[in-house]
């Protein structure tokens, strides 16, 4: 019997399998960014109310009926030599006749997604920089960034490469066109 020799894992697979293989306490939120292995704790309300009132607004007033999840993993292309990015947006929308969510596993590709919407929270930076990066580099057409720490909201648009072409930020208060298939006016004035 001859042994099959293996070859050694790169660094970068071993970081995804000890990332695949966390056990996060519950309310525990791990993402793999950008090579980084990142814990988040459970939101606090404030974080949550700027979600539902998004939320809302989309269901009531976008011009395609949407359907969103929260907490739903994207696995997203990576950079050069770091591993696959699975990020977990704070909320991701798709259209329902696309029935994206339905059968999907904990990981899901983002093909089909229309729009991610991402709060600041404990880490800021990240959600400023690497996750958009990381939805960038995956093709999400738009990602709403609710900044509690500057009291602003920013809509990051026409993905290319790792970054995003164009975007808009206005203060809270002020509000901010959605592009199709949402095609509204996010009204921010509860966020002050």
């Amino acid at each position: 019997m001859t042994a099959m020799a293996h070859e050694p894992l790169t660094q970068e697979e071993v970081l995804l399998e000890g990332f695949l293989a966390l056990d996060t306490p519950e309310g525990f939120r791990a993402e793999l960014i950008e090579g980084e292995i990142v814990v988040t704790p459970p939101p606090d309300g404030d974080h949550e109310k700027y979600i539902s009132r998004i939320v809302r607004q989309v269901i009531k007033r976008s011009g395609t009926d949407m359907d969103f999840s929260g907490n739903k993993g994207l696995r997203l292309r990576s950079g050069e030599s770091c591993p696959k990015n699975h990020v977990v947006p704070d909320v991701t929308f798709a259209p329902l006749e696309s029935d994206l969510f339905g059968g999907a596993g904990s990981w899901m590709a983002c093909d089909g997604v229309a729009m991610v919407l991402e709060v600041t929270s404990t880490r800021p930076r990240a959600d400023r920089e690497a996750k958009r990066r990381c939805y960038a580099r995956g093709g999400v057409p738009l990602y709403l960034l609710i900044d509690r720490d500057t009291s602003q909201v920013t809509l990051f648009s026409a993905p290319e490469k790792d970054d995003y072409r164009e975007h808009c930020t206005r203060p809270f208060g002020k509000a901010l066109a959605l592009p199709e298939p949402f095609g509204f006016e996010l009204e921010t004035t509860d966020f002050l």
